[in-house]
């Protein structure tokens, strides 16, 4: 029987995965395994990160992107550390990963050795599997299994390895289980949960959809709803893309991010059609009286987010097929119309900035250029901050564009990271990274693995000079003074060309748009400085268009209360509120100043 290194053993299980490249950082103690990367070369690609977290957050940000499991590595002690971003961002936002952590040699372990720690029990909490090989025989059986683990169970998975396992020579021997992986197949819904969703979908005065990540392909189902039943779209921030954003019913994501239709809607639905969707903000939203559909894999998500009245367990397309099949067309309702214009209201406000010439430029004008720029299949790789909430609001998604962000976990720095992940996975495809200058500054060494890798990336930083999804937090949440919010002014450009990437400054939409059309006709990465406005975004948590003083600072003469679409096309009180006529109605939550989560 053949011999081979245990190391690269665990990378032929790799390869028979039809894993090509691994993200990570080399240090001493995973020396036995750079050397079977360096055996594996002309099949693994390794892909040198300037910091172990970025490989973490690229090896998280690719299987959202592409739905296949990525890889990456870390050494002892302080490598294996700076994975935990990355692992926790997988695990929240239940993304199949595998890390490959070394450990020093056997012989060192327990003694207090350089760089030693019992690795086990820092990665449990942060991984859906976790193991530590105990001989060299081991390595390749327990790779398999982190891929099998990872896939199954949605989340991340970690496999310890000594540095001494990695040389020893063992027997050529394992069989990889890749045949036995199948596609996800999830059930169809039981014919009584659909007669009961038709029932409660019949008798609603106005009812909603609400979906999130679940819903991800079930994008032509959604629509297909909306127009039969006449139900405004809403999606959590994660739902986003799922549904073109043109399409006349989807209102938007609900939340601080979101615009201010959705958030204005969520309020006077009476029945919630709940698809796919855990949004722990969601508790903060909906009538407590309306009535739930909720069409789940899932059974522990029933009912944690709000009452239920009928529980689907279901795949999200065969779910929202099966009611389509089933309901009887809906009259337009007085609430879907008021949707409808609340909506082109807000819509035609937001475009009429679209040429503003106000310096520091406003949004409107940098991401109308996006629109009209970015191609049909482009990926935006979107960072944390408050280019969430101009993405969220701006950015027009299509056709077979893709975006891959931080969700729950929210973890700043995400957008190089997972920039480098669509670069290498999508290499015919442009690439947008969307940063904060408060979130580009964590992992702007990327630019160096862009260079290095001449990855076709364009890095838009929104220069503000400020942390702003926290400065808006302490100015409309908690009322208190800026405190840490305040970032220097940088010259993002200048910091790009010493890293060997195209940098240009722009601080108008004219300059911006030349230079991405620039960047279209060249190879390799390029980043534009945008020197931002410094004015915050439209308050929808406030959202107080009866105070001249709101209005005023948010140019907002144009736009129209909810109130007075609902008046115009007559909804009822009760209607409206989805409560009794008699009921009490329920207070508006308090403001969240304790917990620290912002409200996506």
């Amino acid at each position: 029987m053949a011999k081979i290194n245990g190391s690269d053993a665990m990378f032929k299980v790799l390869y028979e995965w039809n894993i090509d490249h691994v993200y990570g950082f080399p240090g001493g103690s995973f020396d036995s395994s750079m050397n079977a990367i360096h055996n594996w070369q002309d099949k693994i690609k390794f892909i040198e990160v300037r910091h172990e977290e970025a490989g973490s957050l690229a090896a998280s940000a690719e299987y959202k992107l592409t739905g296949k499991v990525g890889v990456c590595f870390a050494s002892a002690g302080p490598g294996a550390a700076h994975l935990f971003n990355g692992l926790y961002d997988a695990k929240y936002d239940h993304t199949p990963m595998v890390a490959i952590v070394a450990n020093v040699p056997t012989s060192k372990q327990d003694i207090d050795f350089f760089q030693a720690f019992d690795e086990d029990k820092w990665f449990l909490d942060a991984s859906v599997w976790c193991a530590q090989a105990k001989t060299a025989e081991l390595l390749p059986v327990l790779m398999d299994e982190a891929i099998r683990q990872a896939y199954a169970k949605k989340g991340p998975a970690v496999l310890i390895i000594s540095k001494d396992y990695g040389w020893q020579k063992i027997e050529d021997n394992f069989r990889v289980n890749y045949d036995a992986h199948v596609e996800d197949n999830y059930p169809a819904p039981t014919k009584a949960s659909v007669e009961d969703a038709v029932k409660l979908l019949k008798e609603a005065k106005n009812p909603v959809v609400y979906f999130g990540l679940g819903a991800k392909d079930a994008g032509s189902e959604l629509k297909e709803f909306a127009e039969k039943f006449k139900t405004p779209l809403l999606s959590s921030y994660l739902g986003k893309g799922i549904v073109e954003d043109n399409f006349p019913a989807y209102m938007g994501t609900i939340g601080r991010i979101g615009p201010k239709p959705a958030n204005e809607i969520q309020s006077h639905a009476d029945l919630v059609v709940w698809v796919g969707n855990n949004s722990p903000f969601s508790v903060l939203w909906f009538n407590k009286n309306a009535k739930v559909i909720q069409i789940d894999v899932d059974s522990a998500k029933f009912g944690k987010r709000h009452s239920t009245d009928v529980s689907m367990l279901a795949d999200s397309k065969k779910g929202l097929r099966a009611i389509i099949d089933a309901g009887e067309d809906r009259m337009e309702s007085p609430l879907y119309k008021a949707s409808i214009a609340d909506r082109e209201n807000w819509d035609a406000w937001q475009a009429s900035f679209k040429d503003s010439d106000e310096s520091p430029v406003r949004p409107e004008p940098i991401w109308d250029v996006i629109n009209k720029e970015a191609a049909d299949d482009a990926i935006f790789a979107v960072d944390v901050g408050n280019v969430n909430v101009d993405q969220c609001r701006l950015l027009k998604m299509h056709d077979d564009q893709k975006l891959a962000t931080s969700g729950l976990h929210a973890t700043m720095g995400f957008g190089a990271p997972a920039a480098l992940a669509a670069a290498e996975v999508y290499p015919d495809r442009e690439v947008w990274q969307l940063a904060g200058d408060g979130g580009f500054a964590m992992m702007n060494q990327e630019l160096l693995t862009m260079a290095r890798y001449n990855m076709h990336i364009l890095n838009i930083v929104f220069t503000n000079e400020t942390l702003g999804f926290i400065q808006a937090e302490q100015e409309d949440e908690s009322n208190q003074p800026l405190s840490g919010v305040i970032l220097p002014d940088n010259d993002w450009a200048k910091v790009a060309e010493g890293m060997n990437v195209k940098g240009v400054t722009v601080r108008t939409k004219a300059e911006f748009e030349a230079a991405v059309k620039e960047w279209k006709k060249m190879d390799g990465p390029m980043l534009i400085d945008v020197k931002y406005t410094h004015k915050m975004p439209y308050s929808t948590e406030l959202n107080s268009l009866d105070d001249p003083a709101f209005v005023k600072k948010y140019q907002a003469e144009d736009l129209k209360p909810f109130s007075y679409f609902a008046d115009k096309y007559g909804m009822e009180t009760d209607a409206a509120t989805g409560a009794s006529q008699h009921a009490e109605p329920e207070p508006d939550p308090e403001p969240d100043t304790t917990s620290g989560a912002s409200r996506h």
